[in-house]
C-alpha cells in the first residue's frame, strides 16, 4: 500500500490518521495500543459511554497468565478475572488508565468476581433518574456453564462499582452481551441464550438494575453472538458474529423498525480482505460519535489472541451507509475523532 495516497484518501473522506502520542507515528487497527502512561490498554470486550463530554472505555482486564480450563470440550482459553478497567478520553485518541472500575473479590472464594471466575463483556449505562452508573456484564465460572449475567452500580463513571448480584435473565442462559440505552432513556440487555442459538432482548426496569420481565426472542437456531447495537434515522441496526469459539468467522448484520423486533438478518457488512472472517476480529460494541447530521458510527472489534489473551489487540473501523444499506470497510487508519461530516455515508 502506497501509505501517502492512503492518507490522502482517508483525509479527503474526512478520516483523520490516529495518532500514537509517544512517537508520533500512525496507530494501526490491530498494532499495540498504548494509553498516557505507555502501558497496553487492558480493556477487552469492552464498550464506550460518553458522558459531560468525556468517553470512558470499559474492558475485561485479563490477567498475564492465559490457561485452558481442564475437563471442557470446546477450547477454553482463559485468564485470572481482573475485573473490569476504566480510562477515559476527551478525543479518542489519548486514554488515560483510571483503574479498575470494578474490581475482582479475591478475598471470597464464592463470589462471582473472584478471579477465579469469568468477567466478560461489561457495558456501562447512565441512568438519568437515578443519576446512576450501571454496569452489566457476563457472569460464568471455568467452564462457562453458569452463563448468568451481573449488574453492579456506581456514582462516579470511574468507579468505583459495588457488584451487586448475578441472574439468569428472565430465568435463560446469559452469554456475550450488550446493553444499550435508547432516546427515551429506556435500556435494554441484549444477549445470546438457549445454548447461544438464540438472541434476547430484554427490557430493563426503570433503575436498569433488573430486568423488567418484557423481552423477545430473536435469530432462533441461527447461532449468534458478540452482539453490538445502535439507532440511525429512527432504524436499529445490530451487528454479530457466528459462534465458533475463538476462530474468527462472517459477521452478520440486522435491521428492525422497533428494538424488540421483528430483526431481519442481512449479510455480511465487512468488506476488503479477511471480510469473510471480519478481519480476524469479533464484534463488542458501536460506539456514535457527533450529533444529528454529523453523527457517525465506530465499530468496535476485539482480535483474540487465544494463547495470550492479554495481548488481544483491538480494531475500531467506520461503518458506512449507502441509503438503508449497511458496510464496514477496511481501513489500516480510522477518525476517531468526531469531525467528519459524512465518513459514515458512501
Amino acid at each position: 500500500m502506497n501509505i501517502k495516497k492512503e492518507i490522502c484518501r482517508l483525509i479527503l473522506l474526512g478520516i483523520t490518521v490516529l495518532a500514537l502520542p509517544a512517537s508520533g507515528t500512525e496507530r494501526v487497527q490491530a498494532g499495540v495500543w498504548n494509553d498516557t502512561d505507555g502501558n497496553p490498554i487492558n480493556a477487552h470486550g469492552g464498550g464506550i459511554l460518553e458522558h459531560d463530554g468525556v468517553y470512558y472505555w470499559y474492558g475485561e482486564r485479563k490477567g498475564d497468565h492465559t490457561y485452558r480450563s481442564p475437563g471442557v470440550g470446546w477450547e477454553c482459553y482463559r485468564t485470572e478475572a481482573g475485573g473490569v478497567s476504566c480510562y477515559s478520553s476527551r478525543d479518542l485518541k489519548n486514554w488515560k488508565f483510571e483503574g479498575v472500575a470494578l474490581k475482582p473479590d479475591t478475598a471470597d472464594h464464592t463470589s462471582d468476581i473472584h478471579p477465579t471466575m469469568v468477567i466478560e463483556r461489561p457495558k456501562v449505562v447512565y441512568n438519568d433518574k437515578t443519576r446512576k452508573f450501571v454496569m452489566w456484564m457476563h457472569i460464568d465460572n471455568h467452564s462457562y456453564s453458569a452463563a448468568r449475567a451481573g449488574v453492579a452500580v456506581s456514582d462516579s463513571p470511574t468507579g468505583p462499582f459495588t457488584y451487586i448480584r448475578s441472574e439468569r435473565p428472565n430465568n435463560s442462559e446469559s452469554r456475550d452481551m450488550t446493553v444499550f440505552k435508547d432516546d427515551d432513556g429506556k435500556a435494554y440487555h441484549i444477549y445470546s441464550s438457549e445454548g447461544n442459538s438464540t438472541l434476547h432482548i430484554s427490557l430493563l426496569s426503570d433503575d436498569y438494575l433488573s430486568q423488567s420481565g418484557s423481552f423477545c426472542r430473536n435469530f432462533p437456531n441461527r447461532f449468534r453472538e458478540a452482539p453490538a447495537i445502535f439507532k440511525k434515522d429512527g432504524k436499529y441496526y445490530m451487528v454479530t458474529s457466528g459462534c465458533s469459539g475463538w476462530s474468527p468467522n462472517e459477521a452478520e448484520w440486522a435491521v428492525s423498525t422497533t428494538i424488540m423486533g421483528p430483526w431481519t438478518p442481512m449479510d455480511n457488512p465487512c468488506r476488503g480482505k479477511d471480510a469473510d472472517k471480519t478481519f480476524y476480529g469479533q464484534s463488542t460494541f458501536i460506539l456514535p460519535v457527533g450529533k444529528g447530521s454529523d453523527r457517525s458510527f465506530i465499530i468496535m472489534f476485539d482480535k483474540w489472541k487465544k494463547d495470550d489473551l492479554v495481548d488481544s489487540r483491538y480494531i475500531w473501523l467506520p461503518i458506512r451507509f449507502n441509503g438503508d444499506t449497511l458496510t464496514i470497510p477496511w481501513t489500516d487508519t480510522v477518525d476517531l475523532t468526531g469531525s467528519a461530516t459524512d465518513f459514515a455515508a458512501e
